[in-house]
């Protein structure tokens, strides 16, 4: 399960691309999602975005909370956090965080990124070993990735059927390719209302956690924040959705079609 929860924080937080122009986020922004799991209410889990700076480079810093709750935390705990420091102005990340316990499946893990050095350092808190890692500037960790998406690509860079690709940097396993197909639109009733939403579907690995390797689908709004509404995935065991459930400091106007 390590890695569902992982790959959930991410689809949580891409938000499939805003018009170039604009900006699609500031400081402020905090976004909340329900997570289902079969008929139970499962967890929470919530992005804050804040600004800060890291070794006198202004930076964006986002932390992501993820709690399971009620009757689910008997069956599967789940207390997760993750912080990503990235540039406000080239949207790099410069230091990512993950600290998690799932289920007693625990990891402290910290990445600072040395650009200058073609590098990134990973410290596992845990067994206070580090390791470094080989990358190239164009590279994004797990939430880092969300943002930069939402500020270097707009619709007009998709077709229906055509994928972008991203290099990721997660743990120590190195640096893979994230591939994110673009389906089209479509209108979703959401509890704020109905919402006009841009379709897409993670290709992801096949395995002991999905079905296949397109057994995921994610919504955002077809709005200049292009915030996630919505994400399916047909699990090896069950299936799990999570809806936008709460969102304040958004920087543009959420667009509802109707209550």
């Amino acid at each position: 399960m390590k890695k569902f929860f992982a790959l959930i924080t991410l689809l949580l937080s891409i938000t499939a691309m805003a018009q170039k122009p604009l900006p699609a986020y500031k400081s402020g922004e905090w976004l909340k999602f329900r997570i289902h799991y079969g008929f139970l209410n499962a967890s929470y889990a919530t992005l804050h975005l804040s600004s800060d700076s890291l070794d006198n480079v202004p930076v964006y810093h986002v932390v992501g909370l993820g709690k399971t709750t009620g009757f689910a935390s008997l069956f599967f705990k789940v207390d997760d956090r993750y912080e990503s420091y990235f540039g406000k102005t080239d949207g790099k990340p410069y230091r990512f965080i993950r600290k998690i316990n799932e289920g007693g499946y625990t990891r402290d893990v910290e990445i600072d990124f040395k650009y200058d050095q073609d590098k990134a350092i990973l410290k596992d808190n845990k067994s206070g070993k580090s390791m470094d890692i080989p990358v190239q500037t164009e590279v994004q960790d797990l939430l880092s990735a969300s943002y930069y998406l939402r500020n270097n690509y707009g619709l007009d860079d998709f077709e229906v059927g055509k994928s972008i690709d991203l290099n990721m940097l997660f743990d120590d396993e190195g640096v893979y390719k994230f591939k994110l197909k673009y389906l089209g639109k479509e209108v979703i009733r959401t509890k704020f209302g109905k919402v006009e939403c841009l379709k897409f579907r993670p290709v992801v690995q096949a395995g002991r956690v999905f079905k296949e390797k397109e057994s995921l689908t994610l919504w955002v709004s077809n709005d200049l924040n292009k915030i996630p509404v919505r994400i399916k995935a047909d699990l090896a065991v069950g299936s799990l959705k999570a809806d936008l459930d709460g969102y304040n400091g958004l920087r543009n106007q959420f667009k509802i079609i109707m209550r």
